[in-house]
């Protein structure tokens, strides 16, 4: 199985709303770490909880709704 699938939608979606990926720890919830959101960007595969979590701050810190779709493309 392919571990690495290129960057991300999550990166042009976090440019857009002008995020770093502090602002996604920061406003997480959840135990969301600097890594795994760098591994998000990049394109690494990630566990089904770390994309939610993600998710969920990434909807926190843009202030929008998004789906799992709209960040990964895996």
């Amino acid at each position: 199985m392919e571990k690495d699938l290129g960057l991300q939608p999550i990166a042009g979606l976090m440019i857009e709303h002008g995020l770093k990926p502090n602002d996604l720890v920061r406003n997480s919830t959840e135990q969301l770490t600097h890594k795994m959101v760098s591994r998000a960007v990049k394109g690494r595969r990630l566990t089904p909880n770390i994309k939610h979590k993600i998710l969920n701050a990434m909807n926190k810190a843009a202030r929008k709704e998004h789906e799992l779709k709209d960040l990964f493309n895996y």
